[in-house]
């Protein structure tokens, strides 16, 4: 299929807008104050389980967030407290979230799916002040502190429930009881937000965000990327513990003046009931990961649905197959905009409406950041020569970009490399600037002196008839010291068999170098995956060499 070129309302000439934007750093910033409360009667937040819904003005959340600030302030929280939040998608999530901003407090979101020894490795990793949480993950709290998982003696935090449970402050009690506090501008430089996230070895690292780096610099995620404006309905899959969640269902949009959608129901992802819900709820602009987008396209035929609210979507979090972003816009006419970014950066690469879309590139740099493709020692490899993705820092450090590992300044330090912030990313860029994922440095395959982005493989895969998903990892060889093998869930009517194994080993040989072909192939009901949708390699590869 052609490149098509879609412009949108944000960015309709991509080399002026590169070469032009600046995004200005003030002394002093408050979301709340300076972006949120401008919007006034729009509509902010929408939320529905599919039987209730509550619709929430910037000015309604205002107003609630900043009596919730006094309430937060009257139980002992204050400017950089550490909070840990621990709630699903309801409203009170935004509201607190607000609420801890307008104080110059730091939220750390946390799934719900937090164990005990998660929550009790998080309340020792760092001083938090208060947990802000709901009675049906209240125990795993109560657990965490009284068991030998936490190591904070004196410095227990306060307890908030929204809800009611004996020994823990009632949320929306005290704040229907507390005097409105709006808040105040605190600098630029302080921290203003804390994600924990894993890495490929050891505990999880602390990601320390400014209140510049996200709450401010995720204007370039809303107005490039999402391409939002007011009077969008915007709906990201997204769990609120998630840095995704800052990005789509938090920053982002209300930068933008946007209405943020949350539909709460609990179980499995379930694509026939997201597609209904977007018509029903005529959602304008949708963002999910990988995941959603290949269950949800088995939904759409050509003659099905036509998906007629939706003008724009994108996906993050892994990389998007071509043959599924074909395939999209072959049933719906759109396409979807992939787009590159970490916990420790706002969007730094991305498709965007005002350039042909190369369907399964990451796209171009979001104006704003420097992003190249550099070797070991910091220097920038030709085009269509494979490196680590790198983000410049020099001369000047974009806003986007996370401060710190908290507490760790040798893991700080390694993702340093000659004037370049390494992402621990592979990609190669095309003689026309685009960029192509390649893998995780840690996801490479080695075998035989050849390289092997699992990407790619998986890519191929996904395009034969009887493959629905797969995922790609190194496994031990005796000669080769590591082979490629693939994971594979199979579509409806087939079945595993040593002739489908040859099958698509052979279909993997013609479409690629034949040494990337998968040596192995296991069959499976379905692949492990995080609550954003990602596909845990990691847990794939550390089984074949019987790490687990």
């Amino acid at each position: 299929m052609a490149a098509v070129r879609e412009v949108g309302p944000n960015m309709r000439d991509y080399k002026k807008e590169y070469e032009e934007f600046t995004l200005s750093v003030p002394e002093k910033f408050s979301f709340p104050l300076d972006v949120f409360d401008r919007w006034g009667e729009r509509t902010a937040l929408f939320w529905t389980d599919g039987l209730r819904q509550e619709r929430y003005s910037f000015n309604a959340l205002r107003d609630l967030s900043s009596k919730g600030a006094g309430a937060l302030r009257k139980m002992g929280v204050g400017r950089g407290d550490k909070v840990l939040v621990m709630l699903s998608h309801v409203p009170k999530w935004w509201e607190v979230m607000l609420a801890l901003m307008r104080i110059g407090a730091v939220p750390i979101p946390a799934t719900t799916l937090l164990t005990a020894k998660d929550i009790g490795y998080r309340l020792s990793a760092t001083e938090i002040k208060a947990v802000v949480t709901a009675g049906e993950d209240a125990w795993k709290v109560e657990d965490a502190l009284n068991a030998s998982l936490y190591y904070g003696a004196g410095r227990v935090p306060s307890l908030v429930i929204v809800g009611e449970r004996q020994g823990w402050r009632n949320y929306t009690r005290e704040r229907e009881e507390a005097t409105p506090f709006e808040g105040e501008r605190v600098p630029s430089n302080e921290p203003g937000l804390i994600y924990f996230t894993s890495g490929t070895t050891g505990p999880p690292k602390i990601v320390l965000h400014t209140q510049a780096s996200y709450p401010l610099a995720h204007l370039l995620t809303g107005r490039f990327w999402l391409d939002l404006r007011p009077g969008d309905v915007h709906w990201n899959l997204s769990d609120t513990g998630w840095a995704k969640a800052a990005w789509s269902s938090l920053f982002g949009p209300w930068h933008m003046g946007a209405t943020i959608f949350s539909f709460y129901k609990e179980g499995k992802f379930d694509p026939s009931l997201t597609i209904e819900t977007m018509e029903k709820y005529a959602v304008t602009t949708f963002c999910g990961p990988p995941t959603a987008y290949r269950m949800m396209v088995k939904e759409l035929s050509e003659s099905g649905p036509a998906l007629r609210t939706p003008r724009h979507f994108v996906a993050a979090g892994e990389p998007l197959n071509r043959e599924i972003i074909e395939t999209w816009r072959n049933r719906t006419g759109m396409y979807v905009y992939d787009g590159y970014g970490q916990t420790e950066t706002v969007n730094v690469l991305g498709n965007f409406r005002c350039l042909p879309v190369k369907p399964g590139s990451m796209g171009m740099p979001v104006p704003g950041y420097v992003v190249g493709v550099v070797d070991e020692g910091g220097h920038p490899v030709s085009t269509e020569v494979e490196g680590d993705i790198a983000i410049s820092v020099s001369p000047e450090r974009p806003v986007g970009l996370f401060k710190e590992y908290l507490g760790n300044p040798e893991a700080t330090e390694r993702t340093m490399r000659g004037g370049w912030y390494i992402t621990g990313d592979r990609a190669y860029r095309d003689k026309e600037g685009y960029f192509w994922f390649v893998g995780r440095n840690d996801d490479i395959i080695l075998t035989s002196g050849y390289r092997i982005g699992p990407f790619e493989v998986e890519s191929v895969l996904i395009e034969h008839p009887a493959v629905r998903e797969s995922a790609v990892v190194a496994s031990p060889d005796e000669i080769r010291g590591e082979v490629v093998k693939a994971f594979i869930v199979l579509t409806k009517g087939h079945k595993p068999s040593g002739a489908l194994v040859t099958e698509l080993q052979k279909y993997v040989k013609e479409r690629t170098a034949p040494y990337k072909y998968p040596r192995k192939i296991e069959f499976v009901k379905e692949l492990p995956k995080t609550i954003s949708g990602k596909i845990k390699r990691k847990e794939l590869k550390m089984r074949e060499f019987g790490k687990t």
